[in-house]
């Protein structure tokens, strides 16, 4: 079974770049992929910008979404924490 390759965000913008300076077909060649994913890039980037190739969004998505799970139980054990020393420090003797 063949696996998958995967190009980085700045791989592609490369790729394009020199297409459109050298020819897609001579940059297809040089770099071992297909004329038509190049095309493909060529498009997504003209398109969308600087937004074309956000990579693994999904995982960014879960990080995100974990670091601010992790956020709000840290703020509710700080609060937690702020009325447990304003109980033990206003205690008359």
């Amino acid at each position: 079974m063949a696996t998958r390759k995967t190009y980085t965000g700045e791989f592609k913008q490369q790729a394009v770049l020199l297409a459109e300076q050298h020819g897609a077909s001579q940059v297809s060649r040089d770099l071992g992929i297909e004329r038509s994913l190049i095309d493909k890039w060529r498009r997504r980037l003209s398109e969308k910008g600087t937004q074309a190739f956000p990579g693994k969004g999904k995982a960014e998505n879960e990080e995100l979404a974990q670091l601010k799970r992790e956020n709000m139980r840290l703020k509710e054990e700080n609060e937690v924490l702020k009325k447990a020393v304003g109980i033990f420090t206003n205690r008359p003797r």
